[in-house]
């Protein structure tokens, strides 16, 4: 995939999903094959991989005393180089929170810091495990609005989703897995129309 491009990677519960986007994100060895992400080895490349990447795992726990910037300004001192915390803060719409403490945020609030978190070393692709997984409708449309910003800035997305039609309307290009095997392929487009994608599982809903 290409910088500023969305992949989406598709399926139900225990199809791969989670265990394929691990192996990307390196916390988790493949059996078999070869893995490049940035053209590095996610396994065997240590930090040099960890510099180029950003992830949204499926929860985010922090703190509940841990404030909004202090969150942003932690996670960028883990990096040798790092974006400008104050437009992360402005971009996800978290100025006015920003000396708010965790456990005052709404889940939307929550998930828009766990992808300013996601941003902070200026990543080339960002991993994002069902980032709207719980949310209200309402706040679903805000994640996505956020994404979409994401892409916009130039970085590449690959984003595990369960809600199809949502995903498939954005990607670029998305696999759809069924029992730990890669079932279908495509654009977003080619896929959103494809019969065969909802006969796979739940529909497109």
């Amino acid at each position: 995939m290409e910088a500023g491009e969305v992949f989406g990677l598709l399926g139900p519960n225990g199809a791969g999903k989670t265990s394929t986007v691990e192996i990307l994100e390196g916390l988790r060895t493949p059996d078999s094959g070869v893995v490049r992400v940035c053209g590095l080895d996610p396994a065997q490349s240590g930090d040099e991989f960890k510099q180029n990447v950003g992830a949204v795992l499926q929860a985010t726990s922090l703190p509940d005393k841990l404030k909004v910037k202090e969150a942003i300004e932690l996670f960028a001192n883990f990096y040798k180089h790092r974006a400008d915390t104050d437009k992360l803060l402005k971009q996800f719409q978290l100025e006015e929170k920003s000396s708010a403490y965790y456990s005052h945020l709404s889940g939307g609030q929550k998930q828009r810091l766990a992808l300013a978190m996601a941003l902070v070393n200026d990543p080339q692709v960002v991993f994002l495990d069902e980032p709207t997984a719980g949310l209200a409708p309402r706040f679903v449309d805000a994640v996505w609005d956020q994404i979409l910003k994401i892409r916009s800035l130039g970085v590449a997305v690959v984003i595990v989703e369960q809600n199809t039609r949502r995903t498939l309307s954005h990607a670029d290009w998305a696999h759809v897995l069924a029992l730990g095997r890669n079932r279908l392929e495509g654009t977003g487009a080619d896929l959103l129309n494809d019969e065969e994608v909802g006969n796979l599982y739940i529909g497109k809903a």
